[in-house]
Formats: C-alpha cells, sequence, structure tokens
C-alpha cells in the first residue's frame, strides 16, 4: 500500500465581516459578553448570491493552484458539510462542475464539526488502497443561513467559509492514521434540523464533553502517528470556542506546537473550520513544509476525528 500526502490546501471566506458590535445592534448582546465566553471578536457571513458550492470551489481553486494541479488531475472530490438545502445534485457533484473536473467520484459527508477529518481519512484511504489517485477534500459551511439571528446563545458563534487539501499519493505516509469515533447518545447536543433547518445546541453538555474526553482521544491519535504530543509543531482543532481550544493543547502536552486560534476572527464555520485554520497557518509561515500537526474535529453527532499530518 503507498501513502497519501496533503500536497496544498487553500481556504476563502466572505467578503462580509460581521463584529461584536455589529450583533449588539441585533440582539441582546455585548462585546464583552461574546469575547468572554467563547472568544470570538468577528466572523464572515456570505450573501444571498454565494451558495455553499461557490464557498468550496474558491477555496479548492486555491488548493489546487498552490499544488500546480488542474481539474484534470483530479479524480475525486469529497465535500464536508452540514448546510447543503438541496438533496442533489451534491455539493462535490456542483463543485466538480463549477471546476471543470472530468468524470470524478463525487460524495459528501455530513459529519458537521468533524467533517472534514473524516473526509481527509476517506480520501487517504481511497489513495491508499489504489481507488483514487489524486483528491479535492474540502469543508465548506454556511452557518449563516442555518442561524437563528434572534437567539444570541447561538448566533455570535456562527461564520461562514470553506478550506480544501489536495491529497495525493506519496512515497511515505503524510496523513497519519484516523482516530475516529462518536457518541451516538449525545446527538442531540448539537443540531441543525427543523424547517427551515435551524441551528441549536446544548452548549454546556458539548463544553463537558470536549473538556473530559477530547484530551483523552487526541492523544490517541498522536499515539497512532507514532508522536509524542510535544513532538507536534501545530494542533488545529475545531474552531468552536477559544474556551475549549487554549486548555485542550495544553492538557495534551502539545507545549511546543502553534495552537490555531482562527476562531477568534471566523467563528465557528463548522466543517470549514480546521482546513480553514490550517491553510491560515501555513500562508503565514507559522508551520512549515513537513511539520507534523494535528487537525482533530468535533461536534454534531456527536462525532469526532482526528489524525498527525505532515504540512504541505
Amino acid at each position: 500500500m503507498i501513502g497519501s500526502r496533503i500536497a496544498a490546501v487553500g481556504h476563502y471566506q466572505p467578503a462580509r465581516v460581521l463584529t461584536n458590535e455589529d450583533l449588539a445592534g441585533m440582539v441582546d448582546t455585548s462585546d464583552e459578553w461574546i469575547t468572554s465566553r467563547v472568544g470570538i471578536r468577528t466572523r464572515h457571513i456570505a450573501g444571498p448570491d454565494e451558495p455553499v458550492d461557490e464557498l468550496a470551489a474558491q477555496a479548492a481553486g486555491k488548493a489546487l493552484a498552490a499544488a500546480g494541479r488542474t481539474a484534470a488531475d483530479i479524480d475525486m472530490v469529497l465535500v464536508a458539510t452540514s448546510t447543503a438545502i438541496d438533496r442533489s445534485p451534491n455539493m462535490a457533484a456542483r463543485v466538480a462542475a463549477r471546476l471543470g473536473i472530468p468524470g470524478p467520484a463525487a460524495l459528501d459527508l455530513n459529519v458537521v464539526c468533524a467533517g472534514f477529518t473524516h473526509a481527509l481519512a476517506t480520501a487517504d484511504h481511497a489513495v491508499r488502497a489504489g481507488a483514487a489517485t489524486r483528491a479535492l477534500v474540502i469543508g465548506a459551511d454556511k452557518m449563516s443561513e442555518v442561524a437563528d439571528w434572534t437567539d444570541r446563545s447561538t448566533c455570535v458563534l456562527v461564520g461562514d467559509g470553506a478550506g480544501a487539501a489536495v491529497v495525493e499519493a506519496a512515497d511515505e505516509p503524510g496523513i497519519g492514521p484516523v482516530l475516529w469515533g462518536s457518541v451516538p447518545e449525545m446527538g442531540h447536543a448539537v443540531r441543525i434540523e427543523g424547517t427551515p433547518p435551524r441551528f441549536a445546541q446544548e452548549g454546556q453538555s458539548v463544553y463537558r464533553w470536549a473538556a473530559t474526553q477530547l484530551p483523552v482521544v487526541a492523544r490517541q491519535a498522536c499515539e497512532k502517528a507514532g508522536l509524542a504530543p510535544e513532538e507536534l509543531a501545530g494542533v488545529v482543532l475545531h474552531q468552536a470556542n477559544l474556551r475549549i481550544i487554549e486548555p485542550l493543547a495544553a492538557r495534551l502536552g502539545a507545549f511546543n506546537a502553534v495552537v490555531a486560534r482562527d476562531v477568534t476572527e471566523s467563528g465557528n464555520t463548522s466543517a470549514a473550520s480546521i482546513p480553514l485554520a490550517l491553510s491560515k497557518l501555513v500562508e503565514r509561515g507559522e508551520v512549515s513544509t513537513g511539520d507534523p500537526v494535528l487537525l482533530f474535529g468535533f461536534g454534531g453527532n456527536l462525532s469526532y476525528a482526528g489524525q498527525v499530518v505532515r504540512c504541505p
């Protein structure tokens, strides 16, 4: 079996920025209330003419360019999203059509906030099994479309965006074994349901689970990769809440790692949050080619998935 690696990453966010001060004019909240509880200061909001597949295609195009590849080089498209309103054609097929990718396997994965790391593992497995040679893996969500903008406990959290990675065959594994699972009995803790669909969550339940269980499973992902947490150069967790991210990185023991804190400027972008944050770390040169970085998603279902990757 061959290995696979991330050849390049890319990200995209809508131009409109919604600040905490803006939100204070919409609901009963304040900058102090939001930053003290979740650490978010701004978020990007897509317009009605920016559907999920547009966000995804923009990020994917940047990843392709960074990898020096064209649409003809891709034979699999995986899109992780939980905000696709239409059933068919799916987001992966729409992205393939936008980019002119000829005849790829086109799959959507709905694992909410853990979607990208599930999709990355799926692409890794497909490439190593010989079922694909080069895949586009995208996390894209338009959370503003499912937000209840009258509920101050949830609308202050969400943002829109997309991140993408080009995954291709490699002589040495650049994507570590995935550690994934779920807690189905806690599936009610994060929901996007109803007609029209609306995002809701039991914040304290998710926080308690993350604080107590995530350090354990994140360490197991490092063990699967054969690395100690202190050997990590970066940690990119699902960007849900700064009060979850910072203590978890400390409890994990990743003392030498750069910890992604993109939640402060992007909010919770669900499946987009990990590739968005990773792409920004790479773009800013905060992690270098070949550096080991832990990616770990968690959230809806209550699902989780993580792996150590080597930076492009």
